[in-house]
């Protein structure tokens, strides 16, 4: 990022802090994929709040981005234990904010699993979550009693734009590295599992490659929706794997278990959109199976008369280049810090809740007169 470009983004989160400065401040805890363009980001919550610590998502992490957060803020190490039983996650909120006011900046529902125990013991106040992406959407609407407020901006209509062009880049770097091992699209056909967003964005951008595409997803009304768009679609994803050449998984939520990858086609690739501990069972597996390094970025998985070849790890593959999206990012980043205000105003009851149709408009004008020149 060029200096005038970051001008211009520091530039644009101060207007947005202006426009929705809280009444009063909470400390603040910030999960977060350090990108290199995050800083920024990170230096807009730290106007709107106490920000307390920055737990950067451990696979997309930028050195340099990490480095200048380092410098003025406390950076800790993010796994998924911290938060799974109460007693870590109350140990860890203690030691950094005891007796505090806190929100909690989340992606992908990493605090969920102690929600309630950390809302009920914890020696400070909780004002509440904000999530960023569907499958942690899901992960707190799962939950049989949210204990505080949760808002979601994962369905929002400002992070249309964001899935899009996440989409886009999912395709962008599955070519890639298929071409760095001599194989290409065309004439492999692909099946896209999950046709929310990012799913119908991805099955999209792979038919105007020329691409054989088949889709499957859980709920019927979205396999309708396939249908509609013209591409075929799956009645169960058993039947549907040994014909594909490539998968893509784009349901957030656990879309090949241990038992699905033995019906996969020899030779086929399986990429993902996020972590592997949310989109695969790579534990279930069959312990037949040995695995080899067969490129930068490429795994094989091989048994007797079977293999497949399985793409960064089964994390997201777009991450692989970076994952830009371009500005676009700004507008959902623009709606956490519009979020922030609502949280400490206290007035929202326990529950799911969203960002007011008047903010959004307010964010999208605010990004149109510094993006749109």
């Amino acid at each position: 990022m060029e200096n005038f470009e970051r001008a211009r983004l520091d530039a644009y989160f101060a207007r947005i802090a202006a426009q929705f400065t809280p009444g009063e401040q909470a400390s603040s805890f910030l999960i977060t994929h350090l990108l290199a363009e995050r800083p920024a980001f990170v230096r807009a919550v730290a106007t709107m709040t106490r920000l307390t610590a920055v737990l950067p998502k451990p696979k997309s992490v930028h050195p340099d981005a990490k480095r200048e957060v380092e410098q003025t803020h406390m950076v800790d190490a993010l796994t998924r234990e911290m938060f799974d039983r109460a007693d870590g996650a109350l140990d860890y909120l203690e030691s950094r904010a005891a007796g505090q006011t806190v929100a909690l900046l989340d992606v992908g529902g990493y605090f969920a699993p102690s929600l309630a125990d950390v809302h009920n013991r914890f020696t400070g106040h909780l004002a509440g979550v904000i999530e960023d992406t569907e499958n942690g959407h899901r992960r707190y609407q799962d939950l049989d009693k949210l204990p505080c407020p949760v808002i979601s901006v994962a369905r929002s209509p400002l992070k249309d734009p964001e899935d899009f062009l996440v989409g886009q880049s999912v395709v962008f770097s599955t070519e890639a590295v298929m071409r760095d091992r001599g194989d290409i699209l065309h004439g492999r056909p692909a099946l896209v599992i999950g046709f929310g967003k990012l799913g119908s964005s991805i099955a999209r951008l792979l038919h105007a490659k020329g691409v054989q595409v088949t889709v499957f997803d859980i709920d019927p009304v979205r396999r309708t929706q396939a249908l509609s768009q013209g591409f075929t679609v799956a009645r169960d994803r058993e039947a549907a794997l040994p014909g594909a050449g490539l998968v893509l998984c784009a349901t957030g939520a656990a879309s090949l278990g241990g038992e699905d990858f033995s019906h996969l086609r020899n030779g086929a690739y399986v990429a993902t959109v996020t972590s592997s501990e949310d989109e695969l069972d790579l534990a279930g597996l069959p312990h037949v199976y040995t695995r080899s390094q067969v490129g930068d970025h490429v795994t094989r998985y091989q048994t007797t008369g079977h293999y497949f070849y399985l793409v960064n790890g089964g994390n997201a593959v777009n991450f692989i280049h970076g994952a830009s999206v371009g500005p676009f990012i700004f507008l959902v980043q623009a709606e956490i810090l519009a979020a922030i205000r609502m949280l400490t105003r206290g007035d929202l009851a326990p529950g799911l809740h969203e960002v007011p149709a008047h903010d959004r408009e307010a964010i999208a004008a605010t990004w149109l007169s510094y993006f749109n020149r």
